[in-house]
Parts: structure tokens; C-alpha cells; sequence
């Protein structure tokens, strides 16, 4: 089959990631790159072989007529790009979050649908092994299960100005959390039934009722619970800012990150040294097992990108199914959603059995 002509747009450092597995991948043809000035995609440009820049979404989807369009522009552009995309008769692949509104999200999954075209979503822990491999192993420690996660980032000069550009359209909780939401719904299986959220805004170089730091508890119908904490800043401390663990009746298991990284580093923010279960002795009367088991794979950020384009791939050729995909995305949009709405009122916020708020 001919490769896919694909447009990318936004050249920071997912859209950079991307780019450079499209250019990588023989599946497609990279054929040209979209960001708000020429110059910040310059660069990206020749050491991918001189591809064309735009600065108009609409101007390089006329001059390059692709078959799909790659949308890794900041969150409030996403939905607005991706229609544009779908309704020229392209594919999409869109970082996440999706859209800034479950609604929005929804309309945008029914639009391709409807125009049989392909919407995939960059949640990247989908596709890591070594998460893979923690979900499977928290699915086997029983019922109910205590997942503790978080990804808090102490970031300065240029990750700092990316951060507070992006906290313009959503907080940290929203925009990170819904990778690990998701792999809490994984886990558990069940659907949530209730959200709380707390926040705190850090900087006064915040726009006013924006927050930096947040921290959501969710609730799920098999009595599963979820804590995830996200904060951004210089401010933000380096302590403990990497927990990812999982506890059930039957033991706990966890993902130990690398030593000595910065956490503002994006590109080993899907890195392990290694992963640890302890198994409980039932009767309580021995500490049980501990195994100390090491990563699938050191796929790293590039990595994570290849395998996102390569399902991406599957997926316009009709090889991968999305209708899971999109349930999943849907579902977790709705509990970092609520966890914001949460933030802001102070409320807890119940889920009706569809997952959808219904106040509280």
C-alpha cells in the first residue's frame, strides 16, 4: 500500500517526537510541519530532509494535501484542528487531552465516525511495555485495589514558560492525568462513581483562578480508589515526585523510577529502573514474597512516539479497532474533568452510571 501523507501540527516536543517517528516509519511520508512561527520549525525541518513549513493549518492542509494530520499544537486548539483535519477527509492522530470539554470530545469521535476516518489519541502509557505488564500484574492482586500515582515536575526557564503557556488552556491534573486515570480504569475494570479534587495556585504569573499544583481522588463502583497529584513550577519539589503503586489484598506493586533525573526531563518520564511486587502471606504471619523484576523494555520518549504511529498506522489501514480506544479516552477525560470542577467548587463530584457528572 502507498505510505500515508501526514502533515504534523506543532513542532515543540511531542510534535517534534512525532515528526521524527512519521520520518522513521515507511508506512508514511512526512509532508510538511505547522507551528505558529517558521522559525521554531526550522530547524526540525532540515534534520528531517528540508520538509515544508506552514503557518496556517488550513493554507498547508491546500499545499500538501495529506491523508492524515497529526494535531500536537497546545490543548485549546486541539479540537478546532482536528475538525478541520477530519472534515478535509483526513486522519487524525491528537495528543491528548482530546478536547476541553467531554462534549467536545464526544462531537469530534462522532464526526470521524461519521466520515469513516480514523481518530487516534496519544496516550502514551497504552503503549509502554512496562506499563502494560503493571496493569496486568495490579489486575491480579484482588479486590478493591489503592493506586497511588503522581508526575510532579520542578521546571525553570524554557519548561517553565511551556508550562505556564499550557496552564492557560488546562491545569496539570487535566492535562497529565488522564493517562493515569486511565490506567487506574485498567486496572480496576470498574467504572468511576465519584470524584474530589483539591488545588493550589503557586505563582502569581498565573491568570487569576488558575492553579499549578492539584491532587484528585476517584472513587470506582467495585470500591477501588485512585490518587493521582500533578504540580508544575520552580517551586515544586524533586522529593518523591515520581510514585507510581499499586495495593491490594494480595500485595502491592510498583514502578521504581531512574535515579538522579530531573523530573521536568520529558524524555524519562516514561523511563523504569524496575518494577517490585510483594505478595502478602495471607495469615499475616511472614512478610511474603518480594520480587524485583526488570523493565519490558527501554522504549524511551522516540520509542513511545514509534509505537503510537505505528498503532496509528493500523488503525487507517483498518487493522485496530477504536471503539474501546475512544470509550477509554472518553472515560477518563470525564473524572480529570470532574476533578477540576471539583477543584473549583470545592464539591464532590458524583458520576452518574455513564460516567457523566451529576453533581453533588
Amino acid at each position: 500500500m502507498p505510505p500515508i501523507r501526514v502533515l504534523v501540527i506543532g513542532c515543540g516536543n511531542m510534535g517534534g517526537g512525532h515528526a521524527r517517528a512519521y520520518a522513521r516509519d515507511a508506512g508514511f511520508t512526512l509532508v510538511g510541519l505547522v507551528s505558529r512561527s517558521q522559525a521554531s520549525s526550522a530547524a526540525l525541518a532540515r534534520e528531517l530532509g528540508g520538509v515544508a513549513t506552514f503557518t496556517d493549518v488550513a493554507a498547508a492542509i491546500a499545499a500538501t494535501r495529506p491523508d492524515a494530520v497529526c494535531v500536537a499544537s497546545y490543548p485549546d486548539t486541539h479540537v478546532a484542528f482536528a475538525r478541520q483535519a477530519i472534515e478535509a477527509g483526513c486522519h487524525v492522530f491528537c495528543e491528548k487531552p482530546l478536547a476541553e470539554t467531554v462534549a467536545e470530545a464526544e462531537g469530534l469521535i462522532a464526526l470521524a465516525r461519521e466520515r469513516q476516518r480514523a481518530l487516534y489519541v496519544g496516550y502514551s502509557l497504552r503503549v509502554h511495555p512496562t506499563w502494560q505488564r503493571f496493569a496486568e500484574i495490579a489486575r491480579t492482586l484482588g479486590k478493591p485495589l489503592v493506586m497511588r500515582m503522581n508526575l510532579n515536575q520542578r521546571s525553570s526557564g524554557k519548561t517553565w514558560a511551556t508550562h505556564k503557556s499550557l496552564m492557560e488552556a488546562t491545569p496539570p491534573i487535566v492535562d497529565c492525568g488522564v493517562h493515569y486515570v486511565d490506567m487506574m480504569a485498567q486496572m480496576t475494570g470498574s467504572r468511576p462513581v465519584r470524584v474530589n479534587a483539591i488545588g493550589a495556585r503557586l505563582s502569581s504569573e498565573l491568570k487569576p483562578g488558575g492553579y499549578n499544583y492539584g491532587q484528585l481522588q476517584v472513587v470506582f463502583a467495585d470500591g477501588s480508589v485512585g490518587w493521582y497529584e500533578a504540580g508544575w513550577g520552580p517551586m515544586m519539589s524533586e522529593n518523591a515526585y515520581f510514585v507510581k503503586d499499586v495495593i491490594g489484598p494480595k500485595g502491592c506493586v510498583s514502578i521504581i523510577g531512574p535515579k538522579d533525573v530531573a523530573s521536568d526531563d520529558v524524555d524519562q518520564h516514561g523511563a523504569v529502573d524496575r518494577v517490585v511486587l510483594r505478595r502478602a502471606d495471607p495469615t499475616g504471619a511472614t512478610a511474603g514474597t518480594t520480587e524485583v523484576l526488570p523493565p519490558e523494555a527501554d522504549v524511551g520518549h522516540l520509542g513511545i512516539c514509534d509505537r503510537e504511529q505505528a498503532l496509528f498506522l493500523r488503525a487507517i489501514r483498518g487493522g485496530f479497532a477504536l471503539d474501546e480506544h475512544h470509550t477509554a479516552v472518553i472515560d477518563s477525560m470525564r473524572i480529570v474533568l470532574a476533578a477540576d470542577e471539583s477543584v473549583r467548587t470545592g464539591r464532590t463530584v458524583v458520576l452518574d452510571r455513564a460516567g457523566a457528572a451529576a453533581g453533588g
